[in-house]
């Protein structure tokens, strides 16, 4: 598959993850053409875009970026040519996404790469639509939201380029900032939203049992393991722990560890329509009444200042 530079991406849907690609990909000098069927995507689209054009210009833009350097088409027919990398956010519907991808795959180049931002849907499960070049079909899945949040899980399904596709990908990511990982094999949820997913139904076995409250729950995350992890992942801690030796940590606190885990599946959460009501009971009372979008704002504006001091460090990239 010959090499293309990448001028232009489509962006295929305006929610959430789909409306901060495409602050990204302007912040960053290209060009998007973006396509949403939705009732109002275009003007939430614009109203969202300049909201996080003073973010954008904090974090630094690159030469040529501009709100201006996109166009909003009902359809991406007669923009094929000039495409040169798409990525989709349509819904986390299977029979979607293979109706989606193989539309896509008749109309683009075969050059072009079609990366779904699917937050846990495996490529292999709608890829096989695709009769022209599978290869060239892979998950890019982001952190939510994108433009600011530097993670992205590059998913490969079994018959994609893994020679030509997956560096392409993963230097196209790194050219936006990103930090891009190469997930090796397909697991449901990838690798990010089932480690959150521990977490979290630990969380809501331990509140449910009355263990702890859910604000104190939230303050044990973003005054102890949240700051921690922002800094190290656990195998570094768990060796640091271990005074340098990973080895020596699993086999000094292991076992203890063991039954934690033992005792955890045996309270473990169960999704039922009981359990979620109660659970809400318990948490409703504590979500802040502050404005959520000034506390959105306000974290960003920290997450900046903790990743532009990270970025300056020579450890803690």
């Amino acid at each position: 598959m010959p090499t293309t530079e990448i001028k232009t991406v489509a962006v295929i849907g305006t929610g959430v993850i789909g409306a901060s690609w495409t602050a990204l990909l302007l912040a960053r000098g290209l060009r998007v053409l973006v396509t949403d069927p939705a009732p109002d995507a275009e003007k939430n689209l614009g109203a969202y875009l300049k909201a996080q054009w003073l973010t954008l210009t904090e974090m630094g833009l690159s030469e040529g970026a501009s709100l201006s350097n996109y166009n909003f088409v009902d359809s991406l027919d007669d923009h094929f040519d000039v495409i040169d990398f798409i990525q989709e956010n349509g819904p986390e519907r299977v029979e979607f996404k293979r109706t989606l991808f193989a539309y896509l795959d008749e109309k683009a180049r075969p050059d072009v790469i079609i990366a779904s931002s699917s937050s846990g849907i495996p490529s292999s499960q709608y890829a096989s639509a695709c009769r022209n070049h599978p290869e060239r079909v892979l998950v890019g899945h982001p952190f939510n939201p994108p433009h600011l949040i530097p993670l992205v899980e590059v998913v490969p399904h079994g018959a994609t380029d893994r020679e030509s596709v997956v560096p392409r990908v993963m230097e196209f990511y790194k050219s936006l900032g990103k930090k891009p990982v190469l997930i090796q094999q397909e697991t449901p949820g990838f690798v990010v939203n089932r480690l959150q997913a521990a977490v979290l139904m630990e969380a809501y076995s331990l509140v449910r049992r009355g263990v702890i409250s859910a604000a104190d729950l939230d303050t044990t995350m973003t005054a102890s393991l949240g700051l921690r992890w922002a800094l190290n992942g656990p195998f570094v801690l768990n060796a640091m722990a271990g005074g340098g030796s990973f080895l020596h940590f699993l086999e000094h606190l292991g076992p203890a560890a063991k039954s934690w885990h033992d005792d955890m599946q045996k309270h473990a959460f169960e999704m039922t329509p009981k359990a979620i009501e109660e659970l809400n009971r318990s948490v409703e009372t504590t979500i802040p009444t502050t404005d959520l979008n000034a506390l959105q704002q306000e974290r960003d504006r920290v997450l900046l200042r903790l990743m532009d001091l990270k970025e300056k460090s020579t450890l803690l990239k």
